[in-house]
């Protein structure tokens, strides 16, 4: 098989059948006959026709060319159009359609019996049999260009090309991978005939999507391996849609093979799947107020800071933002989201929250500022959580998007008129009509896909997971290479979570991705442990050895950085004037360190027992439910309890309640007490007179203090004017102090003993001003330096340091091996054996999320009681017999879904599955149920679990002295 690499070509081949185009090159009859069987795709995954290999790489690639017009970023145009040499589109579609070469194999061939009985007529033979070796595609294609390449493009461009289409199934091998001597028979079977076959499929797809040559597709640099990362993780996405069988149905003659057709196909797929992407090119917005253009809001001195950092940056870079509560962080965030976006390309905004619960109101905010920008943008908003279908805002839009695909029906649009243009890279062509979603296309909400939606709030798992080790991590992370990356809260993030946040802000600045951090309490070393990861990216270092970053000299602050290897780093530090004056608040301490907070309840009496709101936060369920029982008697139904092992109906309900009541504008009750634990720290929008808290490091104690005196215009009862706050959980001994058992298990005992020392300065002095101190007060705990001179506690300190860096290393160690980059890898400049390292099983984002998150598994499920015929709720509307449950009864099952503590999940996992009835339906099918007997109780390996309607879920081991509830709620 031998081709005329000068033979004259048509200069528009879009309908000429490759058969033909072939034949043009100089190939002979026999040539083209062994092309026109080498299979792609069986029948049976291509709609009951044989789909012909250079059929499916022709439809991918066609593909390729509907997400560079429908949803690729500008910044990413740029970027490929700086490496295929002015035509960034010709050499995508290239680099997505080549993927698949490595099934001109024996190894592929054989696969099929049916499929291969034509391969064997046309003279391509195997040695012996029809079940060869494991020699996958992915690597035979990798071999393959590397074969082809070598005396053709410059090493440096075949040796980052070669991992992508190696690594196209999701993980990519090392190079040795590639010349394993066992696979050699596999991959050219006896003879020459396969190499000469395989150079021939790589080299008539080249010709038909335009290039003159195979020399002529040779990009012109190599991209960063960041870059290199997200080119991957779309090549896998063009695969993937191109694979479609409803869309894409088998090909079985080359002489029916055209770029006319892929495209036609790729084009009916994408309007069919209603695929889009976000903004396009957008507008730099002018020097008006960005804020109040999109919130009705007048800017505040802070936010027009944050806007202002965001004009100034030099190029694409980090921003971090420090400012108290209710400064309006996250309003100044995506204003700036807006003007990066606009200067540097981006097409969408992936914002991350540290827990589900904080993403529901992002995703309320998020959706609202997108429809400002008109162009139906807030159908392209996704809430990705473990729990995003509890959300009634995002069922509601996923509810009326399968109502619209129900009423399109499977062709319920037309596409009659196609123009495409005189060439395949003419334009996206016509529209085709179609039902508006109201939900992003169902195709981005599969696995792994939902970061490539252009407007995303999920929680920060989302963003660490892309920077873990493991299968198709490429498709993450290309979903956020095109967007402005923002994640709020980010002090939540503890010594292990941190390894992956900084992993991922080490690939993102490689990528030049815009990232904003959001914090209200960020210690100096944790900004400078970000930044450095940030700058190591983007001047390709694994250490940072510049400039010290200059420290903020004044609270609220915005730190902005760039970098380039050519000007090196750039810093912008600044201060602003905070909204609202500071507010003088009074530090009492309650010295209880018992497991039963006895003195708590008499303490909430005293405060609020002739009115008043009070938030007490305990640091663990056990102790929520002992305080809000005792007060019960007295309160009655002024008392409320929120606690993470509530389900999530009761949940909901309650947290709605108090934020109704106690946000701006609310019918503010007499009186009322929140017993809460840690769910109460952040993103809940109450103002309370009085905070009576369990202990905790400085910058979560601040968190909590930012829910009382919240809002200006509250009018207080007689007494409640100054905010207090009493902190307890800890007695104070001459040789330090002694914690409760619970706070010590949740957060060590060397911050909080640092915590308490300031708090006990605070009691005999003036208090704190918050949220002037608060820079001082985390930089103190935070820092090196003994905060005060409580020389009797030394010993106590010494000891407590030493465990928690001994604990902090060990932590940190464990997470290194999940990272996506390896020290071995430092100064690697391409994918070749990202994967060769030990790399996380994880094959969902649950299962992923404990493998960013350092804490025991656990297991939610939906709890549902045992009626005389069948099943009821877990508050009693009568269900199936198996468990069926009606359209209108599925939200109360849904509403009985509950977290169960760590020492549960073993059983757990063991006992409980899917009732019968949620088998076929699409909502429960995975959720496990946890039946409860008509005694109200359930059997889970040792322990007698229940649900009192006021406590929650209650946990008792048999034989055991009564509940024994887990550390965290």
């Amino acid at each position: 098989m031998s081709a005329v690499e000068d033979a004259p070509l048509e200069s528009n081949v879009d309908g000429v059948s490759l058969a033909a185009l072939a034949a043009q090159m100089g190939y002979g009859d026999e040539s083209v006959a062994q092309l026109g069987v080498l299979w792609g795709k069986s029948a049976g995954r291509a709609g009951g026709t044989l789909n012909l290999l250079l059929s499916h790489m022709l439809d991918t690639a066609a593909v390729a060319e509907q997400i560079w017009h429908g949803m690729l970023a500008e910044k990413l145009k740029v970027l490929l159009n700086g490496l295929g040499g002015g035509d960034g589109l010709r050499f995508f579609t290239w680099l997505c359609g080549v993927h698949d070469c490595g099934k001109a194999t024996p190894a592929h061939q054989a696969l099929d019996e049916v499929s291969a009985a034509p391969v064997l007529a046309a003279g391509l033979r195997w040695p012996y049999g029809q079940k060869l070796r494991d020699w996958r595609h992915t690597k035979a294609g990798g071999k393959i260009l590397r074969d082809i390449l070598k005396d053709r493009w410059a090493k440096e461009q075949i040796d980052w090309v070669w991992p992508i289409v190696a690594g196209h199934h999701g993980t990519f091998p090392p190079v040795g991978a590639l010349n394993s001597p066992e696979s050699r028979k596999d991959h050219h079977g006896r003879g020459a005939e396969w190499r000469a076959v395989q150079a021939a499929v790589v080299e008539v797809f080249t010709r038909a999507v335009g290039y003159p040559s195979l020399d002529a597709a040779q990009p012109s640099r190599a991209p960063s391996r960041s870059e290199q990362l997200a080119l991957s993780g779309l090549v896998i996405m063009a695969d993937w849609v191109a694979s479609n069988e409803s869309y894409f149905t088998g090909i079985a003659d080359l002489n029916r093979v055209s770029v006319a057709g892929a495209r036609e196909r790729a084009h009916s797929a994408w309007v069919d799947l209603g695929l889009c992407g976000g903004w396009g090119r957008l507008p730099v917005p002018g020097a008006d107020d960005v804020v109040r253009e999109r919130f009705g809001d007048i800017a505040r001195p802070f936010q027009r800071l944050v806007l202002d950092a965001a004009r100034r940056m030099a190029g694409p870079g980090l921003v971090i933002v420090e400012a108290p509560m209710g400064e309006g962080k996250t309003k100044a965030a995506l204003a700036a989201a807006e003007v990066l976006a606009a200067r540097f390309g981006a097409d969408g905004v992936f914002l991350g929250m540290p827990t589900q619960a904080t993403c529901d109101p992002m995703y309320s905010l998020m959706h609202a500022w997108a429809s400002g920008f008109g162009g139906g943008l807030e159908r392209q908003v996704a809430l990705l959580h473990g729990k995003s279908r509890f959300n009634p805002e995002w069922r509601k839009a996923l509810r009326r998007s399968d109502a619209d695909s129900a009423a399109a029906g499977a062709s319920g649009f037309s596409c009659d008129d196609f123009n495409y243009g005189d060439d395949m890279y003419g334009g996206p062509g016509g529209s085709c009509d179609k039902p508006e979603r109201e939900a992003p296309a169902e195709w981005f909400l599969g696995p792994k896909r939902g970061l490539l939606v252009p407007f995303v709030v999920g929680t920060v798992d989302q963003l660490l997971h892309a920077a873990t080790r493991t299968k198709h991590v490429m498709v993450r992370f290309a979903g956020l290479a095109g967007k402005v990356v923002i994640v709020d809260e980010v002090h939540a993030a503890d010594v292990y979570m941190e390894q992956f946040l900084t992993e991922a802000l080490r690939w993102l600045g490689r990528a030049r991705v815009p990232v904003i951090l959001l914090s209200a309490t960020l210690a100096p070393g944790q900004r400078r442990a970000l930044t450095w990861a940030y700058l190591c990216g983007a001047l390709g270092l694994r250490e940072f050895s510049g400039d010290a970053l200059p420290e903020p000299g004044g609270y609220p602050s915005v730190t902005a950085v760039t970098a380039s290897e050519d000007a090196g780093a750039r810093f912008l530090v600044e201060h602003a004037q905070p909204w609202r004056p500071s507010l003088a608040v009074r530090v009492e301490v309650l010295e209880d360190a018992s497991a039963e907070p006895s003195q708590v309840p008499g303490v909430v009496r005293e405060k609020v027992g002739s009115g008043g709101v009070a938030l007490v936060i305990m640091n663990s369920v056990k102790r929520a439910q002992y305080v809000y029982q005792e007060l019960m008697a007295q309160f009655g139904e002024d008392a409320v309890l929120l606690h993470g092992r509530l389900c999530a109906a009761d949940r909901a309900d309650r947290t709605g309640e108090c934020v109704r009541r106690l946000s701006p504008g609310g019918e503010r009750p007499r009186r009322m007490v929140i017993v809460a634990t840690q769910v109460a720290e952040q993103s809940f929008d109450i103002d309370a007179d009085v905070l009576i808290t369990d202990i905790a490091p400085i910058d979560l104690l601040l968190q909590r203090i930012g829910r009382i005196h919240r809002h200006a215009g509250i009018a207080r009862m007689t007494g409640m004017e100054t905010p207090s706050v009493v902190v307890t959980g800890f007695e104070v001994r001459a040789g330090g102090p002694r914690f409760d058992g619970a706070c010590e298990a949740v957060y060590g005992s060397y911050r909080l003993l640092r915590t308490a020392a300031k708090v006990l300065e605070a009691r005999d002095g003036e208090g704190w001003q918050v949220p002037a101190d608060v820079p001082q007060l985390v930089a103190d705990v935070y820092g090196e330096e003994w905060p005060v001179g409580e020389e009797s506690w030394h010993p106590a300190h010494d000891a407590s340091k030493s465990a928690w860096l001994t604990d902090q290393g060990r932590r940190a160690g464990s997470a290194e091996k999940f990272l996506l980059g390896n020290r071995n890898d430092d100064g690697a400049p391409t994918l070749a054996g990202l994967h060769r390292h030990e790399t996380s099983g994880a094959v969902d984002d649950e299962e992923l999320s404990a493998v960013v998150r350092d804490g025991d598994p656990t297991v939610e499920a939906i709890l549902v009681r045992r009626s005389d015929r069948g099943y009821c709720t877990l508050h009693g509307a009568r269900i199936g017999i198996n468990g069926e449950a009606s359209e209108n009864l599925l939200d109360e099952v849904l509403g009985g879904t509950t977290r169960l503590p760590a020492k549960l999940t073993t059983a757990a996992k063991e006992q409980l599955r899917p009732l019968n009835g949620w088998l076929g339906h699409e909502w429960l099918k995975r959720w496990p149920a946890l039946v409860l007997e008509e005694d109200g109780t359930a059997q889970l390996g040792e322990y007698t679990v229940g649900y009192d309607r006021e406590l929650g879920l209650t946990v008792e081991r048999d034989g055991g002295p009564g509940q024994r509830q887990s550390r965290v709620g």
